[in-house]
């Protein structure tokens, strides 16, 4: 009977040491049974697990939510976010000049699309939007009580501007046919609002304001368990999602963030 040679010895196994300890594992099966072929099948096999490994996508391990935040934060500007890399297009926040007409107009606008997503997953065109429903970041209530403050104040009420408007009609469009795209924008809507908008909105207000905290600023409840429990609920509706689907999904980020950016620059006009 020829004898077998052992599988440390192998030529196919001289590849280097691996990092990879699931490699390693393999490495060090009893080599009892093994042919030459069937070792280089466990080579081909492990390699084949640590290619996969080295090309996740950036934050795969964690969800996808994590995959969207990786993606949502490389399109910020280096003043907005350590990992931007974004050019800026004008003056940082910091320096920013607001009026309190600007402001308005951007509330309003903000409020139409608040009121658009709660209306979208409220409808459930597909059945993921059902889990987005009553999640307690919603702003559409709270927004019209700071319109109403605004009235009371003296202030005129301006009617929604093109940038809303326009905003929704693509929002509505979208959500009837392509609910990956559609919950692109529902994440960075909810998401960017509860990180850089707050900022945002503390330094407006303090320009024009008296530094008075609005209601679109305030949550029922810990915000920050309100938003896992959306992470929670975006990563389950995900896990169903092809790689495809998932791509697609992460490829209409900059739409959000030019629609949502024509809204926030209202505030200086």
């Amino acid at each position: 009977m020829a004898s077998i040679t052992p599988v440390s010895q192998s030529p196919f196994f001289k590849l280097g040491k691996s990092k990879n300890h699931r490699f390693n594992q393999i490495l060090s099966l009893p080599v009892s049974g093994f042919t030459e072929k069937r070792a280089r099948m466990v080579v081909v096999s492990a390699t084949a697990a640590v290619e996969k490994q080295k090309s996740r996508y950036p934050g795969e391990a964690k969800g996808f939510v994590e995959e969207m935040r990786f993606v949502a934060m490389k399109l910020h500007t280096r003043d907005q976010a350590k990992e931007g890399e974004k050019e800026p297009e004008g003056p940082p926040v910091a320096k920013w000049e607001p009026t309190v007409e600007g402001y308005l107009k951007f509330l309003v606008d903000s409020k139409l699309v608040f009121e658009t997503l709660e209306r979208i997953v409220e409808r459930a065109a597909f059945p993921e939007y059902f889990e987005f429903r009553n999640t307690g970041l919603e702003r559409s209530e709270s927004l019209g009580k700071d319109l109403e403050w605004f009235k009371l104040q003296g202030h005129v009420i301006p009617e929604p501007s093109s940038p809303g408007v326009n905003y929704v009609e693509y929002l509505e469009k979208l959500s009837e046919r392509d609910p990956q795209a559609f919950i692109c924008h529902f994440y960075n809507t909810y998401f960017a609002h509860s990180a850089g908008g707050r900022m945002i909105g503390r330094k407006v207000s303090q320009k024009t304001l008296n530094a008075k905290e609005l209601e679109f600023y305030t949550w029922e409840g810990d915000l920050s368990q309100l938003l896992q429990n959306v992470r929670d609920r975006l990563n389950s509706v995900a896990e169903s999602w092809t790689r495809e689907e998932k791509n697609h999904c992460l490829e209409e980020t900059e739409k959000s963030f030019e629609f949502s950016g024509s809204i926030l620059h209202l505030i200086l006009s």
